[in-house]
């Protein structure tokens, strides 16, 4: 038996490396990721529209350094130790700038920056060569990878935890209860961008409305109903029969409809307008208004108005789970259930940095270009474009640990006191909870991480439970697109 159960892990390490979550995430980034984000930025736009800036396709080159003497060779990590230097590739992105009223010109390759690079990655000279040549190289063949070399220091990005996107959490603490209160959350995340929102159930202090809902860019909480009406949902009959067919549920909204003065969509919306633009004229708040339900109010459903109908869809669903909650006909979600938890590798973290990289570069060209304007000088895209801003705010990232959102320790100093160790180091999980607290659930070794945590290796003190390591033969499955999964769906007649 034992010699078989070697065999079976023999075959999985000829098919996977130890660290294939950190080299496959990061090349999906390099591939499609980060031309994803160019293309999605908003484009630049200068003298009222007159110009604008059209960008094309990114090409990378593999690492390279330029000497003193101007002459240009190809550099290996060892190299990029010894001499202190970065391990990055050069990023170069087709541009040019339209004039209106005149024909587009070609587009041009303009150097944007450097990006460091994952040792073992596609990107990387150590990626396919063989025992043999690594050794040539000055390289050590057991090397694992999936780490990165900035100012001469090996860099790895520890693997962060989190609840899971996109999915409805139920909660509810003892206290809560025997309150009778319940919250349902959902972190949206549409192209980089997270709105959290929550809903509420809980007993108002004075006459009020039970369910109250609070998203992004509303400030406090507003009562769901309001909500509801502002989505299209304008009658009551609608409103309560979208949530629920139970009595009891139907009940209580009833109540909250009697409570609140908003009685048809325009009120609702209206509503909404003096909380997110007070003091504005009527016409911008309720643009405001509206603007900020499409495009901060679950946004992984979509972010234009004709996906107002399904988000309400989507809250009365939501609804109908918290009221179950409510009245013990549910229970809640537990958070450390590792169904409910998913995990952020090397590219989806560097997907984070390179969009606000690449949102300050768009900022400083306009800057320049605008300048060049005012000087009566011919703008030049080439000239605008400062490759250190997006090379500094990448390579300081990680260089310090300290991420984008506020976040520190992302980047580590790669552990070498020895080869166990560095394993270990790339296949750890860190969660994102307050180590002063106590977080006992938290920190507790859950049934759901057998087979993929260890329930071993983990540090004493405060950190104990919240940084973990992936078990030696953990996958992690990647994450797919939703849409293309509904058109396959779709094309095997599953819906209709």
């Amino acid at each position: 038996m034992g010699k078989n159960a070697w065999g079976l892990v023999d075959a999985f390490f000829d098919q996977y490396k130890l660290v294939d979550h950190h080299i496959k995430s990061y090349n999906d980034f390099v591939d499609h990721r980060i031309q994803d984000i160019i293309d999605i930025t908003d484009a630049i736009m200068l003298e009222q529209g007159e110009y604008r800036v059209k960008t094309g396709k990114l090409e990378i080159r593999k690492p390279f350094i330029k000497e003193a003497d101007g002459s240009k060779s190809e550099i290996y990590p060892t190299e990029a130790r010894l001499r202190n230097l970065t391990y990055s590739a050069h990023m170069y992105l087709e541009m040019a700038l339209v004039k209106e009223g005149e024909p587009e010109p070609d587009l041009e390759k303009v150097y944007i920056g450097e990006l460091p690079v994952m040792l073992k990655s596609n990107i990387c000279h150590l990626n396919g060569l063989n025992q043999k040549e690594l050794d040539e190289k000055g390289e050590d063949p057991q090397d694992p990878g999936g780490y990165f070399i900035v100012n001469g220091s090996e860099r790895a990005i520890v693997t962060m935890e989190e609840i899971a996107p996109n999915k409805i959490i139920l909660e509810q603490s003892e206290k809560d209860k025997a309150d009778r209160k319940a919250k349902a959350i959902v972190t949206s995340i549409k192209s980089g961008f997270r709105a959290r929102i929550t809903l509420e159930y809980k007993k108002p202090r004075k006459k009020g409305v039970f369910l109250r809902i609070s998203f992004p860019y509303v400030p406090g909480e507003i009562p769901l109903v309001v909500l509801l009406r502002a989505l299209g949902l304008e009658t009551d009959a609608e409103l309560i029969q979208s949530v629920s067919e139970e009595t009891d549920t139907q009940f209580l909204l009833i109540d909250d409809i009697q409570t609140s003065e908003v009685m048809n969509r325009y009120d609702a919306v209206k509503y909404i307008g003096n909380r997110v633009a007070k003091g504005m004229t009527e016409e911008y708040r309720i643009k405001r208004a509206e603007d900020v339900i499409d495009r901060y109010l679950l946004p992984h459903i979509g972010v234009e108005p004709e996906h107002r109908a399904e988000k309400a869809t989507y809250l009365a669903e939501m609804t109908e789970m918290l009221l179950q909650v409510i009245f013990e006909t549910r229970d809640p979600h537990d958070k450390d259930h590792y169904a409910n938890k998913r995990l952020r590798v090397s590219g989806d973290l560097m997907e984070d940095l390179f969009r606000v990289a690449f949102t300050s570069l768009t900022r400083d060209m306009t800057y320049q270009l605008e300048r060049s304007l005012a000087r009566g000088k011919e703008p030049s895209v080439k000239q605008a474009v400062r490759s250190d801003v997006l090379t500094e705010n990448i390579k300081h990232a990680i260089a310090t640990g300290n991420w984008v959102g506020g976040r520190a320790g992302v980047s580590q100093l790669l552990d070498r006191t020895s080869y166990m160790g560095t394993l270990s180091h790339l296949k750890r999980v860190v969660s994102p909870l307050s180590r002063s607290q106590p977080h006992f659930e938290a920190r507790d070794l859950h049934p759901t991480q057998f087979g993929k945590i260890c329930p071993n290796e983990t540090p004493e003190g405060p950190n104990c439970g919240l940084v973990k390591n992936l078990a030696l033969l953990a996958k992690i499955s990647e994450g797919s697109d939703t849409a293309e999964i509904e058109n396959v769906i779709k094309k095997m007649g599953v819906l209709r």
